[in-house]
């Protein structure tokens, strides 16, 4: 299998590392830019698009900078190759040519969307069918200068709104889990700011209020408690689901009713399977740009 990359970032990077796990014949090009661009190591640098037919790409990565999705994926589609887009799709609401185009070349997409795969809401997805849910809270705060270890935080895309970035679609993942469960919300109210110690332009803190017909949804974002925690509360007409995400366990009640020693690291690769098995070969539709548009314009509309 041959794979075209769009970007050779730390995202960019677990997805090779997936790749190569799961394929270790894998061939694996990268489409840059610059033709001063580095060399990295069992990865071919392509410097024209032109070239993508003659290697006989069988998909693409997009995994540059959130600012350059579009671009990149416009670029791709004449090329009419699938498409394995990374989270968030875009970072604006202009795309509704780009997504026409993808489906009039009948392009297969898919939207990153990892925390799908994790085990913990997995399980809860099985578990509440059927039960009535009174209010759900979802937290994911961390700290952003610890995210990328030996680099200085204000320069990536996350700390920068210019480029992209901005805890509301960096974490994504918790609207996207929510969207999952329990479908589409009626309305959607946020609060956004970046008033925190970080100082960045980006938006450092989101807070969501989701209305669905019986139940409301909570969902507060930051990037900047030292301390992290991903959790997410299901309160049930007959008790409460606790989940750690990062622990990658379930409480109903006080007890453990689910736990893993995965780690939200193995999702990677769980996805890339998926990929490659259910979306290429099985032609199945999971989280296709259209869905992935819908969940980004619940983060970001009125913003």
């Amino acid at each position: 299998m041959k794979v075209l990359i769009v970007g050779l970032g730390s995202i960019a990077q677990k997805h090779i590392q997936s790749l190569r796990k799961i394929l270790p014949l894998v061939e694996l090009y990268a489409w840059r830019s610059s033709a001063d661009a580095s060399i990295v190591s069992g990865i071919t640098n392509v410097h024209q698009l032109s070239d993508v037919n003659a290697l006989g790409i069988d998909f693409a990565i997009i995994s540059n900078p959130t600012s350059l999705h579009q671009q990149s994926i416009e670029a791709l589609i004449p090329y009419q190759i699938p498409l394995f887009i990374e989270k968030p799709v875009f970072d604006h609401l202009n795309a509704g040519e780009t997504i026409k185009a993808i489906q009039e070349h009948q392009i297969p997409t898919y939207v990153a969307c990892n925390l799908r795969f994790l085990g913990c809401i997995r399980f809860v997805k099985d578990y509440i069918q059927g039960k009535h849910v009174n209010e759900v809270n979802s937290y994911c705060g961390s700290y952003l200068p610890d995210w990328r270890p030996g680099q200085d935080f204000r320069k990536v895309y996350s700390a920068n709104k210019e480029m992209g970035g901005g805890v509301h679609i960096d974490l994504i993942h918790e609207i996207d889990y929510l969207y999952w469960l329990f479908g589409a919300p009626e309305h959607v109210t946020a609060t956004r700011t970046n008033q925190s110690s970080l100082a960045i332009s980006a938006i450092d803190y989101a807070n969501y209020l989701l209305l669905y017909p019986q139940f409301c949804a909570n969902v507060v974002l930051n990037y900047y408690r030292r301390d992290a925690k991903r959790t997410l509360e299901i309160v049930l007409a007959d008790g409460t689901l606790f989940v750690n995400l990062l622990q990658n366990s379930v409480h109903y009640q006080g007890e453990v009713i689910y736990q893993s020693n995965d780690t939200i690291v193995n999702t990677y690769d769980d996805q890339m399977r998926f990929f490659m098995e259910q979306i290429l070969q099985n032609k199945e539709t999971f989280n296709p740009i259209e869905e992935a548009f819908e969940i980004l314009t619940l983060c970001i509309a009125n913003d």
